[in-house]
């Protein structure tokens, strides 16, 4: 899809970043970030910058560094910019305190209205985009997202569900129009109070756990473990508090 857009977009003579979030190994907080090889048509183009940045934790779908890095690149006058989240579920939608237009990407095998409802969606996206519409399930998919969003508007924005099929470059003009509606519709971002609050949060918890290493932690539970056979985490963590 990112992959389309920046096709369309560059025959404009468009200037694009991607910020695009990878998913962190729990345990070595290791990150493929491999989006220069999905992006290979591209990223050498002097009209595209992009960056990989690992989630390094964050729970909620992006880095948190992520409103420095896109401060950083809005500084440099890019026509778009896109952030590509690691995928939304229900805790993963810091995305929509962040960006001016949320764009959901779904595909026909993504379940049925009920499991759409249940991830979180309908709060977030201002567009849904069924991709790979050609595949069988596409149009009952794309059938069951309208009646949805059907009569959900969100100060004056009737939310669109489009079909694309981003390989063969189909919908991704009708997607790129949407885009500019819904800036042009100037909907009030509601959602930007919260993530300034959550992003106030981290920076407290932050300052209050400097003095604390995770690594250090890990090396005293290591030690009791091998000390007791049963280890109790409350008991453990009162000599950190």
């Amino acid at each position: 899809m990112v992959n389309a857009l920046l096709s369309h977009l560059l025959s404009q003579q468009c200037r694009i970043a991607i910020i695009a979030v990878d998913p962190t190994s729990p345990f070595n907080y290791g990150a493929l970030l491999g989006d220069r090889i999905r992006l290979n048509q591209h990223y050498t183009n002097p009209n595209v910058y992009i960056r990989s940045l690992a989630t390094r934790g964050s729970l909620g779908g992006l880095s948190d560094r992520i409103m420095e890095v896109v401060d950083v690149v809005k500084a440099a006058k890019f026509d778009y910019i896109f952030v590509e989240t690691v995928g939304v579920g229900q805790s993963e939608v810091q995305i929509a305190g962040l960006a001016d237009t949320t764009v959901v990407v779904l595909v026909p095998e993504a379940g049925d209205d009920i499991q759409t409802m249940k991830a979180g969606l309908m709060e977030i996206a201002n567009i849904f985009v069924v991709n790979k519409a050609d595949r069988a399930a596409a149009q009952r998919f794309v059938k069951n997202l309208r009646q949805l969003v059907h009569a959900k508007t969100f100060d004056g924005w009737s939310i669109p569900v489009l079909k694309t099929i981003a390989t063969q470059q189909t919908g991704i003009e009708a997607l790129v129009t949407h885009l500019h509606e819904h800036q042009k519709s100037r909907v009030k971002h509601k959602k930007r109070t919260w993530l300034l609050t959550q992003k106030a949060l981290q920076i407290i918890q932050k300052h209050k756990m400097r003095a604390v290493s995770a690594v250090d932690i890990r090396l005293a539970i290591e030690q009791e473990l091998s000390k007791q056979a049963v280890f109790n985490v409350y008991t453990f963590v009162q000599q950190w508090l």
